[in-house]
Formats: C-alpha cells, sequence, structure tokens
C-alpha cells in the first residue's frame, strides 16, 4: 500500500456519533488538515460544521448524499479529494459505501457491519467478501473502528498481547449508567439499537452457537462508576470475529443493561407491532412500524443536554497467563462521563465512546501506522491490527483505559 494518500477525510452521516469524530478530529489539525461532512440531510451537517466552527475555529465543508448512490458517492469522493471515507451512517448502507470506495480508488472504515434492510441479522461475511478485490486495489477496509465493536475488540487483543498468552473465556460488558430524564429513548439509532435488542441472543460456546430467546437472560452486576445493574445476554457482531480471530475461544458472551423501564416499554411496544420491520399498508403507502417509531423517539444526539452518569464499557478475559504464572483473569475497561462528553463536544457518552475510536482508527489508517497486514490492503477487523497505537490513542483522546488482576473466572 501507498504511504502518500491524501489525508483528506470524507465522513459519511450526520448522527452523534459522527458530530463526536468530526470535532475529535477537528481539535487534531496535525492529523486531518482537511475534513469533509455527507449526509443525506445537509442541514445536519452544517449544524455539526457550525459547532466545530464554534468551538474550534476549523471549516468543515458539508454535502448532501444518498449514500447508497454508488455513481453519486464516487463522485462526491474524488470532488473532495479524500483518501479516506469514514462510515458513519446506517449498517444498510456499507456495501453501496465499499463499493464507492473501490471504484473511487480511497480507504475505508466503519464501526458497524452490514445488515440487510428487511432482516435483524448481524454478519460480517458480505464485507469479508471485499478482501481480495480491496488487496488487489492496494486499498484498505477497517472493519468495527467504535466501541463495541471496536474498543473491546482492541482491549481484547492488547491482553492477548500483553497478558495472556491465550483466551479460554471471555465476557464483554457493555453499562450505560446515565439518566436522560426521557420515559423512554435510546441512546444512539433506534431503529438499530431496537433491532439488537428484539433479536434472538447467542454465544460462541464449544465451537458453536448457542442461541437463546432475547432478553432471557439477566445476571446483576456492581459497575465501578455506576452501581449495580442488570445486564442481559446479547448478541453483537464482534462475538463472530473474535471467535475468528481468538480460535482458542471456549465460551465468549456479550452482555448490556438495560433499566427495569426501558423493558417495560420495549415489551408493550413489542406486543403492539411497533417494532416490526414488516411494511404495513398505511393510507395508501407501506410503512415499516419500527422506521415510524423511530421517527416519533427522542433522537439520541438531542438526549446530551440532559443526559448525567457515566458509561462503564470493558472485557473480562481468562486465560493462560503470558509469564507462565498458570490461569489468569483481567478486567480491562473505560469509564466515560456523559456530561464530560457533552461539555466537550455537544453529544452525551454513548455517542462519545463510539466516535473517538472512529476518530483513532481514521488516524491510525491516514498516518500509516495500520496498513492491512504487511502492508498489503485488503478488509480487516480492527483485531487482526497492532492494539498498541490504538491504545495509547485512548488514553490521550478522552477514554483513558484501566486494567486490573481479578481473583478468578466470572462466576456468572
Amino acid at each position: 500500500m501507498s504511504a502518500a494518500k491524501s489525508k483528506t477525510v470524507l465522513v459519511i452521516g450526520a448522527g452523534g456519533v459522527s458530530s463526536v469524530c468530526v470535532h475529535k478530529m477537528a481539535f487534531n489539525a496535525e492529523i486531518f488538515p482537511e475534513i469533509h461532512l455527507a449526509s443525506r440531510t445537509r442541514a445536519k451537517c452544517d449544524a455539526i460544521a457550525a459547532s466545530v466552527k464554534e468551538r474550534c475555529g476549523r471549516e468543515i465543508a458539508t454535502y448532501e448524499i444518498d449514500a447508497e448512490e454508488v455513481p453519486a458517492m464516487v463522485n462526491l469522493i474524488r470532488k473532495t479529494g479524500a483518501g479516506l471515507v469514514v462510515n458513519l451512517a446506517l449498517p444498510y448502507q456499507d456495501l453501496p459505501i465499499m463499493d464507492a470506495c473501490l471504484e473511487a480508488g480511497v480507504d475505508y472504515l466503519d464501526t458497524a457491519n452490514y445488515e440487510p434492510k428487511d432482516e435483524a441479522k448481524f454478519e460480517y461475511h458480505w464485507q469479508w467478501a471485499y478482501h481480495d478485490r480491496y488487496r488487489d486495489a492496494g486499498l484498505m477496509a477497517l472493519l468495527g473502528s467504535g466501541f463495541d465493536p471496536g474498543v473491546t475488540s482492541v482491549f481484547t487483543m492488547w491482553l492477548k498481547k500483553h497478558k495472556l498468552k491465550t483466551i479460554r473465556q471471555l465476557d464483554i460488558l457493555d453499562c450505560n449508567g446515565g439518566d436522560h430524564g426521557q420515559h423512554f429513548a435510546t441512546n444512539f439509532n433506534p431503529e438499530i439499537n431496537i433491532r439488537e435488542v428484539t433479536a434472538p441472543a447467542r454465544h460462541w460456546e464449544g465451537g458453536a452457537w448457542v442461541e437463546t430467546p432475547a432478553m432471557a437472560n439477566k445476571v446483576a452486576f456492581d459497575f465501578e462508576a455506576v452501581g449495580p445493574k442488570n445486564m442481559y445476554l446479547m448478541y453483537h457482531e464482534e462475538l463472530e470475529s473474535l471467535a475468528k480471530f481468538v480460535p482458542e475461544l471456549e465460551r465468549a458472551r456479550f452482555w448490556m443493561t438495560f433499566g427495569d423501564q426501558y423493558i417495560t416499554h420495549l415489551t408493550v411496544l413489542q406486543n403492539v407491532g411497533m417494532t416490526s420491520i414488516e411494511p404495513v399498508r398505511y393510507q395508501g403507502k407501506d410503512i415499516i412500524p419500527l422506521q415510524f417509531l423511530a421517527a416519533v423517539l427522542p433522537k439520541p444526539e438531542t438526549l446530551g443536554e440532559t443526559t448525567k452518569g457515566n458509561t462503564n464499557i470493558g472485557v473480562i478475559a481468562t486465560g493462560e497467563a503470558l509469564d507462565g504464572s498458570g490461569e489468569k483473569t483481567f478486567y480491562i475497561k473505560n469509564i466515560c462521563s456523559h456530561e464530560a462528553a457533552y461539555e466537550e463536544t455537544g453529544n452525551q457518552a454513548v455517542s462519545y465512546t463510539t466516535g473517538v475510536p472512529a476518530m483513532i482508527g481514521a488516524a491510525m489508517m491516514v498516518q500509516g501506522h495500520w496498513q492491512g497486514a504487511n502492508g498489503e490492503g485488503g478488509v480487516f477487523n480492527i483485531e487482526q491490527l497492532d492494539p498498541d497505537p490504538f491504545m495509547a490513542m485512548l488514553n490521550e483522546h478522552g477514554l483513558p483505559w484501566t486494567v486490573e488482576e481479578m481473583a478468578g473466572p466470572v462466576e456468572f
């Protein structure tokens, strides 16, 4: 891969995650000398650009684009002179954006894997299928550079590089201890959030996927800086890639916290059909109930000012210690303040914890720290790359982490 690629970036999408990512890029002009921002609604891009201008004085060029229109995307990429496209749009749009990057000859980054519009199905095979084409073009695609997936995978690989020779058991714990004062709201895109939560749970065990009903397995856990919370077993896409790239894993699980009020509201909405992704005929038009629900719920990017408290997201891993001292268990995590995230970027911590790693992944690419395998292009999940420079930037750019040894493996 060429080290002389343009450092200009084009960000697609204008939600809370994009706002954080663009702000953090703008704060680091030496890494990101030129930033462009596009989405279906240009006014949302303009609002982010105005905030950036106010906070650090930098100009961000904005555009209106339908990310599923490949020729229009190719034209925009070429117009901006971007060397990297940072995809912070909807997961349904991953493949057309990857197609546009291939045609325009630029690198690609996203934070969430592709899923079809008509099925809540989180799988990487659609994007992994692009590997040879990206490699042959001398381009790199980085998948999953958010927090989970993203930082949780980097945490795992940092432990494997520095603490554990092998990882036998892995638990990812995602706790949002923030209170936004709403009866019911999601902290990131409502459509994606609710599709995740209502899908059957799956975890990796004994070399196979074990499926259980959604929200059927609940465990209480005391999270630092948050307190005791109920967390629920869910499926999340990094389990698939971690099971592939950490082949010795005997068990890998993903847990997310939800309050009783959230569960009650979600149950009612499910019972009356509002979480369905099947079209319903209404006043002569087909509408998707979940998309209509997303339209009437509070927008995640509007929750920053009222959200108080902390997030606590981390990984607990058990395996054979690198130093030969037997089996060890380590807990590595980040705690992020909603109030501090809002003060810095105007967004709450759930957007912040995804937007900052998107910026860091982009920095790894434009600075040449990550250039795929042996400098060759292709499609790579974040856990395939050296965790150390990414972990260093987490500490420097608002997501400091801690690691501790635990007395033994988790008992849940």
